[in-house]
């Protein structure tokens, strides 16, 4: 299915620029989470007091 015609073609070369695009914003979504502070799980969820 993809061979070296398929990529040499326009719609290879969109998909290629497609998954190179996803591959890029998962590990800037990932680095981004690594360095975010971890919450407590008590301030994390929310408190309901019943009557």
């Amino acid at each position: 299915m993809f061979d070296r015609q398929f990529f040499s073609s326009k719609l290879g070369k969109a998909a290629i620029i497609s998954l190179a695009a996803m591959l890029a914003f998962n590990i800037l979504a990932l680095s981004q989470q690594l360095q975010a502070a971890p919450v407590p799980l008590a301030l994390a969820t929310q408190v309901v007091e019943l009557a």
